[in-house]
């Protein structure tokens, strides 16, 4: 399945207006709260050990349907959280992490869908992790926190699913780190979800991705503020997240778009300084990157979430990637892009090839992209009348038909 640059009917923007009042935003949110796993009832993970209770941060747009069949949830990638979209106040200038494809008349269209989005847990943005309080101890976890995987984030995940009353997903969609988690939704709740929109993810994280993974905890580990992860109340490890951060933000990027946007241009001089200062443009926006991540996100939860990615193996966990989709009823869309070298599209080829042969309904769609990884935050125009038509039909379909 291919195209060229679909575009979709956007409302037109009002300049009298501010950014929340726009005819295609979603508005002022709130995140909300669901506390669950009490004990004794605590959550079991693939490690063996217990969790609870879990907080899980959420956010929903639109409404459910009389027969909550429109209820799609988007799975965020390792930096994200559940401000999907819209903006929480009417100060707050920068909207929600996927607001060009949430709201109405938009890919996931909230006149039409239902849309939810929660922060994972072992993050750092509301849900249970590593920075929350535990309440046996009355002190922040740290590293205490058990690991977790892409299959515990779903548990979790599916638990305020059931709160929310929704019998079944419409769609499970999410990119990167949450394109494993809607992998993992159709494999371990066929009954639960219609479709499934994996994009510019692999259904294992290769040794390539690990090594990137090591090397970005070990510059948390060995900085001196690290504390073992007993950093809280004292200095943070900034400056070893700045350099997971930065490390990270390459594999994000393509040769291509680092051309385009930097090529080998000088910042603010014209000759090298012959010293080590900042003398590239490239130098001074990873700078700026590794910098600003540190003040928004935890460290500890850094190495958590890289962790879950590290283990995150469909095949060797369902004995081979066929094996993995046998039960599975979701039709699939799987989108990758070209110029993608974290997650290559031969990756995404892999889940086609297990899906055909299971006999799954499945569309694939490859986009020519010079952005590279980013590319499922970028490149909105190429997925967005791509994902409209095909939960447009589904939904229909879903409103005929009951789950298999």
């Amino acid at each position: 399945m291919a195209g060229d640059e679909p575009q979709m009917d956007q409302a037109p923007q009002r300049p009298d207006l501010p950014p929340w009042q726009q005819p295609d935003s979603v508005g002022i949110v709130e995140t909300r709260t669901f506390t669950f796993a009490e004990p004794p009832n605590e959550m079991r993970l693939d490690s063996g050990s217990k969790l609870g209770p879990i907080t899980l941060a959420y956010e929903t747009y639109g409404r459910l349907d009389e027969r909550r069949r429109n209820a799609v949830l988007i799975c965020h990638a390792l930096s994200g959280d559940a401000h999907v979209a819209g903006y929480h106040s009417e100060e707050d200038r920068k909207p929600g992490w996927w607001d060009a494809m949430v709201g109405p008349g938009k890919a996931f269209d909230t006149d039409r869908y239902f849309v939810i989005c929660s922060n994972c847990i072992g993050g750092c943005k509301g849900s249970t992790g590593p920075s929350s309080v535990n309440p046996a101890t009355g002190r922040r976890y740290g590293r205490s926190f058990p690991v977790v995987t892409m299959a515990d984030m779903v548990r979790a995940q599916k638990a305020l699913v059931d709160h929310l009353g929704i019998p079944a997903l419409l769609a499970v969609v999410g990119g990167s780190m949450g394109g494993m988690q809607v992998l993992e939704w159709a494999i371990n709740y066929p009954d639960r979800v219609w479709t499934a929109i994996p994009i510019a993810t692999t259904p294992r994280l290769t040794a390539q991705g690990i090594a990137f993974n090591v090397v970005g905890r070990q510059a948390i580990l060995d900085d001196p503020n690290y504390r073992d992860g007993d950093y809280y109340g004292h200095e943070p490890p900034k400056r070893g997240l700045a350099i997971a951060r930065m490390l990270g933000h390459i594999t994000y990027l393509s040769d291509e778009s680092m051309h385009q946007k930097f090529g080998r241009q000088l910042r603010d001089r014209d000759d090298y300084s012959y010293e080590f200062d900042v003398d590239f443009e490239v130098e001074s926006y990873l700078k700026y990157q590794g910098q600003s991540f540190v003040e928004r996100f935890d460290a500890n939860s850094y190495l958590y979430i890289t962790r879950a990615m590290d283990y995150f193996d469909l095949a060797d966990k369902h004995g081979s990637l066929q094996a993995a989709f046998r039960a599975v009823t979701a039709r699939f869309l799987v989108i990758a892009f070209s110029s993608d070298w974290l997650y290559p599209p031969y990756q995404s080829k892999e889940i086609v090839s297990a899906l055909r042969a299971n006999r799954l309904h499945f569309a694939y769609y490859e986009i020519p992209s010079n952005y590279g990884h980013d590319a499922f935050l970028l490149e909105k125009a190429r997925i967005s009348r791509v994902i409209s038509d095909f939960l447009a039909l589904n939904y229909a379909r879903a409103l005929t038909e009951e789950k298999p």
